[in-house]
């Protein structure tokens, strides 16, 4: 048995309309010979009848505080509509369809409600509906505790979803369909000349996911990563082949310039950080200090990234939104914090960046010649950070983006 795997996200099931392109994509699949599971989304986005968040929006105002374990059930209605809905358009295509949700496909998971990690996927009912030429549609976002509480998988779960799917029954690939083309060199509301990438690696694209490119969650490339099942992200509207994500890396001739082959893959971006930075002086349990300072966060349940800790001070980012709250703690245990507020991290990523020597100074060369300050710096055998001024961050952007030719 051939098994494909296909996520549809929200906007692809949103109308009438979108969903006929869906099942066009699912006939395809099956006249080629697959036998597809198909991951759905919640229809449309927020503000639509059946949006996750238009639910999240009517009990909000009511409750704010209401426990994580009602809040997964609310949410987990959405794509039971989406998937119902769906399973109607194709059965009425003539594709014989069944619905399961993701504790009855076998997704189960711990009891973290609002952002639950799989742990195993028992897919014995979507085999069974399989093998008697079902195409078998399972709600996205959800699964369900050992004892049967349903869950959701947090931010970006119908992909985890799919690619928990696809390694558990071995699929053939795994196919994210957006509403784009595929992966690109950057934001294209920011970069005019950005293109789409043909291949990349699994390191390359969660490390795009995770420095703000949003077309695929991180957590879902890590999972298809472990089998090697290659992920391909596509587009519902059109038949361009999109991005390939698989293991292989690309060629590089040796001794290249590094502007004339691929050593930069994509360039990504986070607004809407606040840099902070703490004088810990010299102390003589310098590490108990830090120590002090990154519990205190993680108490407050306070994300910090961009971590440089240094022999007198440690510097990290955190939030916007959140960066008064991580202020007023810093003040309490005794410190007065250093705030540089609305910042950006711009991040160039590449798989071919590891002992290229130059791009590092090629960066900052091309920043500086644009007018753009460099609050902060760091980089990886993958990636190389800068964080910046928020209103440098689009100089920033396309300016390495120009430097890289990734245009070309």
């Amino acid at each position: 048995m051939r098994i494909l795997v296909q996520k549809f996200g929200g906007t692809s099931v949103a109308t009438a309309e979108r969903r006929e392109s869906v099942a066009s994509k699912v006939s395809e699949a099956v006249h080629s010979g697959y036998s597809p599971v198909i991951v759905v989304s919640a229809i449309g986005r927020s503000g639509d009848p059946y949006a996750t968040d238009t639910f999240l929006s009517m009990v909000k105002g009511i409750c704010p505080d209401l426990p994580k374990r009602e809040l997964d059930l609310l949410m987990s209605c959405g794509e039971v509509i989406s998937g119902t809905i769906l399973v109607s358009t194709l059965n009425s295509l003539g594709l014989e369809a069944v619905l399961f949700t993701g504790g009855q496909a076998g997704i189960i998971t711990d009891k973290d409600f609002g952002d639950a990690r799989i742990v195993r996927v028992e897919p014995g009912m979507i085999l069974e509906q399989l093998a008697i030429g079902k195409v078998v549609v399972v709600t996205g976002f959800q699964g369900t505790t050992e004892d049967g509480q349903i869950t959701t998988l947090g931010r970006g779960g119908s992909d985890t979803t799919a690619s928990a799917l696809g390694v558990a029954l071995n699929a053939e690939a795994i196919d994210i369909y957006t509403d784009v083309e595929g992966i690109m060199t950057a934001d294209p509301r920011i970069v005019e000349d950005a293109r789409t990438i043909d291949t990349v690696t699994y390191n390359e694209i969660c490390q795009m996911a995770y420095q703000g490119a949003k077309v695929i969650h991180p957590r879902a490339v890590e999972i298809a990563m472990q089998r090697n099942i290659p992920l391909r992200i596509k587009s519902t509207f059109s038949d361009a082949p999109g991005t390939l994500v698989t293991n292989m890396c690309p060629a590089r001739g040796v001794g290249t310039d590094i502007t004339t082959d691929r050593i930069i893959t994509g360039i990504a971006h986070t607004p809407n950080v606040t840099q902070l930075r703490v004088l810990t002086g010299d102390v003589q349990d310098q590490h108990l200090t830090d120590k002090r300072i990154f519990k205190a966060m993680a108490l407050a349940d306070i994300s910090v990234d961009f971590i440089s800790v240094q022999p007198e001070a440690v510097l990290y980012t955190v939030r916007d939104e959140v960066a008064s709250k991580a202020v007023k703690i810093l003040l309490n245990m005794g410190f007065e914090p250093g705030v540089v507020p609305s910042c950006a991290k711009v991040s160039i990523i590449g798989a071919g960046i590891a002992g290229v020597p130059g791009v590092m100074a090629d960066m900052v060369e091309a920043l500086s010649d644009s007018g753009v300050t460099i609050l902060q710096s760091a980089d990886s055998h993958t990636t190389i950070w800068v964080l910046v001024h928020k209103e440098n961050m689009v100089t920033a952007v396309q300016t390495l983006h120009k430097k890289f030719r990734l245009g070309v």
